[in-house]
């Protein structure tokens, strides 16, 4: 009996042990800290590319030349860039809106238009 008492306090020791061990397998996720403060909500940067290939930055519309400069901006404020192109857009014009922002380093996310 007291043999069966020596194994069950060994398992009990091994599993206390192997238990503290284990790291559990979870994501970093870097969450934003509340400052406390009320700070002004901004309207974020939306981009709409219609059928047609026309670029409309936040409500008015913009030649292809001065969307580059847009996009500089953004990139010198730190902001980031909603393109919303329309289902029959043409990829080419995506990806051209694509680029200027890789190349100026600005953050894009790619949404469905509103209708």
């Amino acid at each position: 009996m007291s043999s069966l008492t020596d194994i069950i306090f060994l398992l009990l020791i091994f599993f206390m042990l192997t238990s503290s061990m284990v790291i559990p397998n979870a994501l970093n996720l870097k969450l934003p800290s509340s400052t406390g403060s009320s700070e002004s909500v901004t309207r974020p940067n939306k981009l709409v590319i219609q059928a047609n290939g026309n670029y409309i930055y936040n409500g008015s519309r913009v030649a292809k030349e001065s969307l580059n400069q847009q996009i500089l901006q953004l990139a010198r404020s730190g902001k980031s860039l909603t393109i919303a192109p329309h289902p029959k857009t043409e990829n080419q014009f995506v990806v051209a809106v694509m680029d200027m922002a890789f190349k100026h380093k600005v953050n894009t996310v790619l949404a469905e238009p509103d209708n």
